[in-house]
């Protein structure tokens, strides 16, 4: 029979394998339906800290009940109590200790601990509120203010012991400030909950956020407008249902994803708007009866305004959907032109060669240069979209006002801040990388008969309506097509018997210089316009 002991710390990897061997009929009887979903539960509980481990659970024939035997650890400590005690800081009604198993399942300080220092920048602004009206007196205040000053700089030193027997980034940091500097900590939570105390930090952190991405759209743009002015004459082919359509310039094409951009960093600016907004003071969803000052507390953490209802303050979460909705967009964006680039980077196309430092080989084919920057980043869209569809689903049965649901909201909204991120920095390092091969995409935009739509322009001008010029063309592009050769090289008198009104002028037009310089407007990929078009982009971004 195989026994595991019970000293033996192994990583979760191993409970997979372990409950394989198990089932197998290693042991005297094969595990019942409820223990293989006990252990499917514990496996589940990957999605904690990569530093967690888990001791396995003895087979209910070795023990009772296999949910006792599991014992969840963060960085190998127990929970920081000096005096060794695991009691809970809201556990007054309680009669028994909670059960190990529900302790683990419960836990957010594996994720929600990113947010430590916003929650500590929260517990500053909200004790000197507190002093300001007379709740704490000064030499309180300023014993609190300094004890979390310390505790903000042993977590940016990695000196600060985690605990899940505390469940989250609040009670972690209470305990440790209460250790630290005796009972004046318990009075820090004095006129606020837990419930206003996580609506404020997400808000805080995700305005960080919304900073951060708005300066490296930002980046990205400027890098794309450069180099959308080196290639402001360059031509290639314009597609629709990526089929060749009209000769456009790459500077113009490059213009039109500085344009997707523009929008992106418009959305995160005003989706900031409606995250700066304060919710402390709503308490757990009602208020409180404390002489709080909350404009004080607004003008300390730098909020625009502060809430106006207690109950949606603490279970709101529209600013979160917002911003994973605002960054669905953005990755979409950057997922069509991974798509391109993609294409454009395959030999069937090879219209622009990216930096060996942003690709990488096969282990079989030696040939191979693959773009798994721009793979990955349309892998990692789908990624984003499952995350918003996660809060959205999250949200959209629970009754006011908060409920421990909300608690799911971190991991998804987490993974879409640094899903993006990574993704922006990256496009930013290698987009401005790109070399265009100039040539081949001269070639492509010669093929399919682009400078169709030029000939039609051509005898509308001439005075023939355009539906009827249309007809036209159609008629002499099938003739081309026959002879295997394109429009601009059919013979002037083969164009002539299509439409009298045509004269030696018309191959002016039938260029691919001609039709490109001809859409000099605002907004056309005329090599002037696009020049015009990034002088406008960078006034903007000044």
């Amino acid at each position: 029979m195989v026994k595991v002991r019970e000293e033996k710390i192994l990583h979760l990897d191993t409970i997979v394998f372990l409950v394989h061997l198990v089932s197998a009929s290693l042991v005297r009887k094969p595990l019942s339906i409820e223990d293989h979903l006990h252990v499917a539960i514990i496996a589940h509980l990957r999605r904690l800290t990569p530093n967690r481990y888990i001791t396995p659970p003895q087979t209910p024939h070795e023990a009772n009940s296999p949910t006792r035997q599991v014992q969840i650890m963060v960085n190998k400590q127990q929970p920081r109590d000096s005096t060794g005690s695991t009691q809970k800081l809201w556990d007054g009604r309680f009669q028994e200790a909670t059960d190990a198993f529900v302790e683990a399942f419960t836990e957010s300080v594996s994720f929600d601990r990113r947010l430590a220092e916003v929650d500590i920048r929260g517990s500053i602004a909200h004790a000197t509120m507190l002093s300001k009206v007379n709740v704490l007196t000064n030499k309180e205040a300023e014993a609190i203010i300094t004890g979390l000053e310390a505790i903000a700089n042993e977590i940016i030193e990695g000196a600060f012991t985690w605990s899940t027997a505390l469940e989250d980034v609040h009670m972690n940091i209470e305990q440790a400030l209460t250790e630290r500097i005796g009972d004046v900590g318990k009075k820090l939570h004095t006129g606020r909950s837990r419930n206003d105390q996580v609506a404020t930090d997400i808000r805080l952190y995700l305005r960080q956020v919304c900073d951060r991405v708005i300066d490296q759209l930002k980046a990205l743009q400027l890098g794309i407008i450069g180099l959308a002015e080196a290639e402001a004459d360059t031509i290639m082919p314009g597609f629709t249902h990526l089929q060749v359509a009209q000769p456009v310039t790459f500077g113009h094409h490059l213009m039109a994803w500085q344009s997707m951009l523009e929008r992106d960093r418009a959305r995160f600016v005003d989706c900031r708007k409606r995250i700066n907004v304060l919710p402390l003071g709503s308490a757990a969803l009602a208020g409180t009866s404390y002489p709080i000052d909350r404009e004080f507390t607004r003008e300390l953490l730098e909020f625009d305004s502060i809430s106006t209802n207690s109950l949606d303050a603490v279970s709101d979460r529209d600013f979160a959907i917002e911003f994973a909705a605002a960054a669905s967009l953005t990755m979409m964006h950057l997922s069509r032109w991974s798509e391109e680039l993609i294409l454009w980077t395959s030999a069937q196309f090879d219209f622009v060669s990216l930096p060996d430092r942003f690709c990488t080989g096969s282990s079989i084919m030696p040939q191979k240069k693959n773009p798994d920057v721009a793979e990955l980043t349309r892998g990692k869209t789908s990624r984003v979209y499952g995350d918003l569809t996660a809060l959205l689903v999250l949200m959209k049965g629970q009754p006011m006002a908060y409920n421990r649901d909300n608690q799911e909201d971190k991991e998804p909204l987490f993974d879409v801040v640094d899903t993006l991120m990574s993704v922006l920095i990256a496009f930013t390092d290698m987009v401005p990388a790109l070399v265009a091969k100039k040539d081949n995409m001269r070639k492509a935009a010669a093929t399919g008969f682009s400078t169709a739509t030029d000939l039609a322009d051509y005898l509308v001008r001439k005075g023939i309506p355009f539906r009827d010029a249309h007809g036209i063309v159609g008629a002499l592009v099938a003739q081309a097509e026959n002879q295997g050769v394109d429009l601009a090289d059919l013979p002037l008198q083969t164009l002539q018997r299509a439409s009298q009104v045509i004269e030696q002028d018309v191959f002016d037009y039938l260029t691919l210089s001609g039709s490109v310089n001809a859409r000099n407007h605002p907004g056309g990929t005329a090599p002037t316009q696009v020049r015009a078009a990034v002088t406008a982009a960078r006034q903007r971004l000044q």
